[in-house]
């Protein structure tokens, strides 16, 4: 099993996403907040079941997509891999990752 390790940002970029969607739908947001949670375990056993990300075509640099979310992580080692970001599909990638 590989250790996951949440950034500062994507914990951030998470919490954003529940506290914007809790301003309308309280209930949905935790939902939400859940299933991006429970998305991310999954790559605990399947390391490499994101796709690389496009932008980049860095092959340690993949993303789950959980629409109309994209989960950024990078794969440090088969036993490592750090969420990098969490965020809404339609925002430009490259303004957060640089």
């Amino acid at each position: 099993m590989a250790k996951i390790i949440w950034t500062d940002d994507a914990v951030s970029d998470l919490k954003e996403i529940i506290q914007f969607i809790s301003f309308e739908f309280e209930r949905q947001a935790a939902r939400v907040g859940d299933k991006l949670i429970k998305r991310v375990d999954v790559l605990s056993e399947f390391v490499r079941i994101g796709r690389v990300v496009p932008e980049f075509e860095r092959e340690n640099l993949r993303e789950l997509i959980e629409q109309p979310y994209r989960i950024i992580y990078e794969l440090k080692s088969e036993e490592e891999l750090w969420i990098i970001r969490i965020h809404h599909s339609a925002r430009l990638l490259k303004s957060i990752l640089t």
